[in-house]
């Protein structure tokens, strides 16, 4: 994700609005990093995190007149996408909903020794880190889609409890007090069950050739682990309130590159004819 400045970006915003194709180019790419992994902890996979996050962009590009600079661009995007992926029922998990019950069951009594190597000779440390990361992003899903955008914003985007509350439309207090309880419980059934970053005697190594017999992990299709985290996590605003006792940081709580897809989505859609109805809507 290109880093606009403050002065740089409403002038963009400004161009990109009026049907400058090369500031809108800029101003989406921008955002696309932020967008694709808000979509990617809500909705738990890559392949319905790049068909929201294209949703969201052209919602973006759509609406982009109707920016006033009222807030910071950035919680005007997390606003529109909060909107989409709170509402959105076309995923996997929408189909097959979890819950830390269910989780927890398959942690325990997954019959993970009566599986025969399916590791298609890729080495198992490989991926092991992919279901690792597999795993925590999908335990995401147990939360309900309030609760789960609750905890991202809080504890992946770092947002400030007025910023959320906004974006959330309930008041910081709230947004606060149910920050708070939503981090207990996944910090309860990390130290119950997950041996990577709790107490528990879930140990990814040891669960491979279950996940890949469950489709959890593909080692033909290895999408956390090719997406290399970033160094820097994407930040609503750079401070973070001191909301609880528990760490301000999950340790899973990683920022992901956008996949090179979503930005060829991007130009193609830019030059096409539809971009060019889009652009002549906004400048009447």
């Amino acid at each position: 994700m290109k880093n606009l400045t403050d002065k740089e970006l409403p002038v963009l915003i400004e161009k990109a609005a009026a049907g400058d194709k090369e500031s809108l180019e800029t101003v989406i790419l921008s955002v696309q990093d932020l967008v694709f992994n808000l979509s990617l902890r809500m909705l738990g996979t890559f392949p319905d995190a790049e068909d929201a996050s294209q949703d969201i962009l052209l919602k973006i590009i759509t609406h982009l007149s109707s920016f006033k600079g009222e807030s910071a661009f950035s919680t005007w995007v997390f606003r529109i996408a909060v909107n989409h992926l709170k509402n959105y029922q076309k995923h996997m998990f929408a189909k097959f909903p979890l819950s830390f019950e269910f989780y927890g069951d398959d942690i325990k009594n997954g019959k993970i020794n009566d599986v025969p190597d399916l590791t298609q000779n890729v080495e198992k440390s490989i991926l092991a880190e992919e279901l690792k990361l597999s795993c925590t992003n999908v335990m995401l899903q147990c939360l309900d889609a309030e609760s789960r955008c609750i905890f991202i914003l809080g504890t992946m985007f770092k947002a400030d409890s007025r910023i959320a509350g906004d974006i959330l439309g309930i008041t910081p207090e709230a947004y606060r007090q149910r920050l708070s309880r939503i981090r207990g419980k996944m910090a309860d059934f990390l130290k119950e069950y997950c041996g990577e970053y709790g107490d528990g005697k879930c140990r990814c190594a040891d669960r491979v050739n279950y996940a890949i017999q469950n489709h959890r992990i593909n080692p033909a299709q290895l999408d956390f682990t090719s997406a290399v985290p970033k160094d820097t996590l994407i930040e609503v605003k750079e401070a973070m309130e001191n909301i609880d006792d528990i760490s301000q940081e999950f340790a899973f709580c990683k920022t992901y590159g956008s996949p090179a897809s979503l930005k060829e989505f991007i130009q193609k859609f830019l030059d096409g004819t539809s971009y060019s109805v889009v652009a002549n809507a906004q400048g009447e």
